[in-house]
């Protein structure tokens, strides 16, 4: 799947108001509690790291993030291409 399809496809499930950024905002801070604290208990309370329960919730964040992206009129294939060139001049091996 592409980004920019998983973007439009996520955004039918979007419930909108006059505050739909702060809620996105909100949501994605709060799906990213939910992955720390499933690292933390894998870390530090030697529970199992569920691959199920951690994809649903990197999945949650996703959809968070494609959400924000599509607010701000960013194509989520953009944010992926500029974030892998970052990490390419970051990390280039010259």
């Amino acid at each position: 799947m592409e980004l920019n399809d998983y973007q439009q496809l996520a955004n039918r499930t979007l419930m909108g108001n006059e505050q739909v950024l702060t809620n996105l905002s909100l949501g994605l801070a709060s799906e990213s509690g939910e992955v720390i604290d499933l690292v933390k208990k894998y870390t530090f309370q030697g529970q199992d790291l569920d691959r199920e329960i951690l994809t649903r919730e990197l999945g949650d964040a996703l959809w968070y993030l494609s959400q924000i992206a599509l607010w701000a009129n960013i194509p989520f294939d953009e944010v992926g291409q500029m974030n892998i060139d970052s990490l390419a001049k970051r990390y280039s091996q010259d």
